[in-house]
């Protein structure tokens, strides 16, 4: 696939620390889940190639630790970003109502105006929820972000969530083509589809 790689994106992952945003991206690059996940120290990285609608993107996807004491990387990671994923976890509300420090973080550092968002409600498996799945999407819609809940564990909703943000980029020509002059292609701007092709899972704004 790589000798026809229309673009490479920096994709972040941000929430607290413990929300399953290691897992997250392991489920999405490797297909594994392992329940005794460290914490993160510092900043993990992975990379992998997706297609999307015949066009293939190659992502770098930037996984940080959640903890107060590694923000001081907080500026190089948020540079040059296209996409980001938000993460809570909807067993702890106080996950949810810590993602506004995130957006407030995120509009600080980003060095990009339409950065494209995707917040998720991680561990749905889960049994005790303490956040209301309108809930989670009344405060996408809020923040023009796109939504969807997810479970590291069981893989429901995890290809979807970078999926849809992948699109999303791909649909926002200004966020990724000057970084790939000559390429030639244009995708245009295009309305977003409502749910995707996720089977319900994604709702868009």
């Amino acid at each position: 696939m790589d000798e026809d790689i229309l673009t490479t994106l920096k994709l972040l992952i941000i929430g607290e620390s413990g929300v399953g945003k290691s897992s997250l991206l392991i489920r999405f690059t490797d297909d594994t889940f392992d329940p005794e996940q460290t914490a993160t120290i510092g900043v993990d990285f992975k990379v992998k190639t997706i297609a999307i609608d015949g066009n293939s993107a190659k992502l770098a996807i930037w996984d940080t630790a959640g903890q107060e004491r590694f923000r001081t990387l907080t500026p190089s990671y948020y540079r040059g970003a296209q996409g980001v994923i938000l993460v809570y976890d909807v067993t702890k509300r106080d996950t949810f109502t810590k993602l506004e420090n995130w957006l407030n973080e995120l509009e600080t550092y980003t060095t990009r105006n339409d950065i494209v968002k995707m917040l998720v409600g991680n561990k749905i498996d889960k049994d005790s929820h303490e956040v209301d799945r309108n809930e989670g999407l009344k405060f996408a819609r809020k923040h023009s972000m796109l939504f969807i809940e997810a479970s590291a564990k069981t893989k429901d909703g995890v290809q979807c969530a970078f999926e849809e943000l992948v699109e999303k980029i791909l649909q926002t020509p200004g966020l990724w083509e000057s970084d790939n002059p000559g390429q030639g292609v244009r995708l245009g701007e295009q309305e977003p589809r409502a749910g995707g092709g996720c089977g319900g899972y994604c709702s868009i704004p």
